[in-house]
């Protein structure tokens, strides 16, 4: 009876992290307009939420050829931050098949409530809201890691 019941917890636990892993963004993903790739990780405690940084800009520089920075940031003291590296999504949540809380939009300087759900293994949409009235929406495709698209160039 107890080998039935651990087998039984085992496989419970196995399906909860297939499912999990079904809905897990993590990943390097291309944003909608192709200018962006924006590297999605698990944080928080337990690893419960999902983060994510810009990795590669198409366009990199600015005009006078300094790397872009976070111009457009309501904060004076953090407008000279460099867009790679710049982490845009922070601690969104679990709930049912997407996960869901706020993301920083470098262009507008402005926090979205958006919610990020994996259409399938190469797409994820993005859905996004201000002051809940303007809202939109992209899909983002997967790419390889910047580490590796670095690795394949040599």
């Amino acid at each position: 009876m107890r080998l039935a019941l651990s087998a039984a917890l085992l496989l419970a636990g196995l399906s909860a992290a297939a499912a999990d892993t079904r809905k897990d963004p993590s990943g390097t993903w291309l944003t909608g307009d192709g200018r962006a790739k924006i590297r999605i990780d698990r944080c928080g405690p337990g690893q419960q939420l999902v983060c994510g940084k810009v990795v590669w800009l198409k366009a990199p520089t600015a005009e006078n050829g300094a790397a872009k920075t976070d111009l457009k940031n309501p904060d004076p003291k953090k407008r000279n931050r460099p867009v790679i590296g710049l982490q845009l999504i922070d601690g969104l949540k679990p709930d049912e098949e997407k996960f869901t809380g706020e993301l920083y939009n470098i262009e507008e300087g402005k926090v979205y409530t958006v919610s990020l759900e994996r259409e399938n293994e190469a797409e994820l949409s993005v859905s996004g809201c201000m002051l809940k009235v303007l809202c939109g929406s992209q899909t983002w495709t997967r790419v390889p890691d910047v580490n590796q698209q670095a690795a394949n160039k040599n």
